[in-house]
């Protein structure tokens, strides 16, 4: 398998097919291209990789399968080694994590707006209007009643790190980016989440990367 994503600073849709690559515990093969540069949209026409998804990535290679899309690609997984390596067992966990998972998927736009991934910063400033402030508090909610219900095996949202923790990665780091204040059962899973072997190999690889999308340095005022 081959995994195409973005910069690993500021890609959130790759973050989250790259865990799930690594969720599957399959090999894979990455190729990171630097989405935004100067020769960005003239890749995008001519690289017969990038072509299947019009140019946005993630996109996952398996043979003559082509899959893009973030959740598309722990679908395609999880059929392929087992939907439990992904989800969780029991009924009511399995539907409050798919939920949380299509919810964080259409969903939280004014967040994402406002509050772009950036694995390396620490921004102060960011304007945190009622749209934002809304997003944040409803996904709190979530977190708070999947840990409640269904978190006791372990320190994640469902105990053990699953599809739910995967999609919920890139705002852990949004959190951490703009110094979101959040309760003491946020920070606990914040902290495991980000203590992860697999976040740790992430952030590392993002800290080492040259590019610089400026748009994304400064808070959205």
């Amino acid at each position: 398998m081959k995994l195409i994503i973005g910069n690993k600073n500021y890609s959130s849709w790759s973050l989250r097919a790259w865990l799930a690559c690594k969720q599957s515990g399959l090999h894979f093969e990455e190729l990171t291209v630097p989405i935004l540069g100067e020769d960005w949209e003239q890749r995008k026409r001519n690289d017969d990789a990038l072509a299947p998804s019009s140019g946005k990535v993630p996109i996952l290679w398996d043979g003559d399968a082509v899959v893009w899309d973030s959740l598309a690609i722990i679908e395609y997984l999880a059929d392929k080694v087992g939907r439990d390596r992904f989800w969780p067992k029991q009924d009511a966990a399995r539907a409050m994590a798919r939920s949380m998972v299509a919810e964080m998927h259409s969903s939280y736009l004014p967040l994402r707006r406002t509050c772009p991934m950036n694995v390396r910063a620490r921004i102060e400033g960011a304007t945190i209007d009622d749209d934002v402030r809304a997003d944040i508090v409803r996904i709190l909610q979530l977190w708070a009643e999947a840990r409640a219900r269904f978190g006791k095996g372990g320190p994640f949202l469902f105990g053990s790190f699953c599809a739910a923790d995967v999609i919920y990665a890139p705002v852990v780091s949004r959190f951490l980016s703009y110094g979101i204040g959040v309760p003491g059962f946020a920070q606990a899973y914040m902290q495991a989440i980000w203590e992860h072997e697999w976040m740790a190999q992430w952030i590392g690889a993002a800290e080492d990367e040259e590019w610089v999308i400026e748009q994304y340095e400064s808070p959205v005022a």
